[in-house]
């Protein structure tokens, strides 16, 4: 992202909250319809250090199920390329699984993990590890077929036309699906924990509905969507520097 379009970006969102402010406070809206910006970040500073706590705990179980769900999803996209006969018995199970949506585990993993973070990254994982997997697998398909019956004509074995040809093909589309996964990751861990959960936004985001407390809602939103954003940032800035000659 360049300067101009960084100065754009951040020129949009101050402009879009200001007129969330205006909206709020010019209409008199009722904070379980639409509280006021500064009612959020007031919420925001006055919770802060039970926010913080939250946001670290929250953070922890996407970062940790994230790095398994997308070492399981890569790293079972690369044994169906490898080994071609799992593939046919294999990918229609996977893909019949990743047909039902992640949330609908949520009440088994939480009964055979508990309400700890285990579960929480066991959902993560889930939903990082298809979306990888998916993105991996088209990358390794992606390449031409002439490419790979001209590396086997020079003895190219399967697994050097893999390391030399199919996996730097599929970066790219790996490094989308690893995009596209941070998001789905910190979503799945705060679902998982209004569901059932000892700490963490999603637990926080419950428990202020249950005491009607809507300001407090949007506190928790608020952080959770800006460290959605940052990891999301961090990801794409490894992206580039990784991926340089896109």
């Amino acid at each position: 992202m360049n300067a101009t379009a960084a100065v754009r970006g951040a020129v949009g969102a101050v402009l879009i909250l200001a007129l969330w402010e205006t909206l709020a406070r010019g209409l008199a809206l009722p904070a379980y319809t639409l509280p006021a910006v500064s009612q959020i970040l007031a919420a925001v500073a006055e919770h802060r250090s039970v926010l913080q706590a939250a946001a670290l705990v929250t953070g922890f179980e996407a970062l940790t199920g994230y790095v398994i769900g997308a070492l399981a999803g890569i790293g079972v996209a690369t044994l169906l390329i490898l080994a071609r006969p799992l593939r046919a018995g294999a990918l229609p199970l996977l893909l019949a699984i990743n047909s039902v949506p992640v949330v609908a585990w949520s009440p088994l993993v939480l009964l055979w993990f508990g309400m700890g973070v285990a579960s929480k990254i066991v959902m993560v994982a889930l939903a990082v590890g298809f979306t990888v997997f998916l993105s991996a697998l088209a990358g390794f398909d992606r390449v031409d077929r002439r490419s790979v019956d001209l590396m086997r004509s020079f003895g190219a074995g399967r697994f050097g036309i893999f390391w030399r040809l199919r996996l730097p093909a599929a970066l790219p589309l790996i490094a989308a699906g690893l995009r596209v996964a941070t998001v789905r990751s910190l979503i799945v861990a705060i679902v998982t924990e209004m569901l059932g959960a000892y700490g963490g936004l999603g637990w926080i985001i419950y428990q202020s509905v249950t005491l009607i407390d809507f300001v407090q809602v949007w506190a928790a939103i608020l952080v959770a969507s800006m460290l959605s954003l940052a990891f999301f940032g961090l990801v794409g800035a490894l992206e580039r520097r990784l991926i340089f000659w896109r």
